[in-house]
């Protein structure tokens, strides 16, 4: 299981931005690594319209990439898996970092198995 949250501020250009083409990139570099299954992934974005950022310069803006992950994946591979997950994402937003201020956060949050219900009908 992972689950991809994207948040991001309203002012950043939808062309540019394309998160339908980094949500493909994400699932993509997470199966490919063996790590997670494809079939488990999900990813959502929310886009939000009310934010500031520091001293409140309208022009510059975020995002915040939180990601859920199962348990029972060592520490160590983790964090290769964020790192390799977190490249892509920066690699991703170039051409939103080469026009504005933009800043850039992900986290990974291991779930525990306690508090983790699922349904799926396929």
């Amino acid at each position: 299981m992972a689950h991809f949250i994207y948040e991001y501020s309203a002012n950043l250009p939808a062309e540019q931005l394309d998160l339908p083409g980094l949500m493909e990139k994400m699932h993509a570099a997470a199966a490919a690594g063996g790590v997670f299954p494809l079939d488990g992934m999900r990813s959502r974005a929310v886009r939000c319209e009310d934010f500031r950022i520091g001293a409140g310069n309208p022009e510059y803006g975020f995002l915040n990439l939180s990601m859920k992950v199962g348990r029972g994946r060592d520490l160590e591979t983790r964090m290769a898996t964020g790192r390799a997950l977190f490249d892509i994402l920066i690699a991703h937003l170039q051409p939103v970092l080469a026009t504005r201020g933009l800043a850039v956060s992900f986290e990974m949050r291991e779930l525990e198995e306690h508090v983790k219900f699922n349904y799926r009908n396929t």
